[in-house]
């Protein structure tokens, strides 16, 4: 991990990114899609947010096909995990009583019903950009 504590606050200082590092910590593994339609952002938001925490080692990812799969880095500092650790639950908290947002639950349920290999269908992603490199 290249974070040291005070770029580990700044990174989940952010609602967004709190929330990523959340739901992954809960999922184990997520791609763009999901997280997007779990929090509600757009894609390039929450791309800039994982590349970001990417940046800091706090998540990997690994590519399949056009996906993109995030998940929590396997060799993250036993101070980070359990700073994450502490941390979900007070978010949850906090989001289960804000009147603006969802409780990060609703996010997971959001997050699981969400497949990727969904959002293809006749060869145009659900953004209307060509999945196929030589589509007219």
């Amino acid at each position: 991990m290249n974070a040291d504590p005070v770029d580990l606050s700044r990174a989940l200082a952010d609602q967004t990114r709190l929330r990523c590092v959340a739901l992954l910590m809960t999922e184990g593994e997520l791609c763009v899609r999901q997280l997007t339609d779990a929090i509600g952002v757009t894609q390039p938001k929450i791309s800039r947010h994982l590349a970001t925490l990417r940046s800091l080692g706090i998540v990997t990812e690994r590519r399949d096909g056009q996906w993109i799969y995030y998940r929590l880095h396997p060799s993250l500092p036993l101070w980070v995990r359990r700073i994450l650790r502490a941390t979900l639950p007070a978010a949850d908290q906090y989001w289960s009583s804000a009147t603006d947002r969802n409780p990060l639950k609703y996010d997971v349920r959001r997050a699981r019903a969400s497949q990727c290999e969904s959002a293809v269908t006749d060869g145009r992603t659900t953004s209307g950009q060509d999945s196929h490199p030589n589509s007219p």
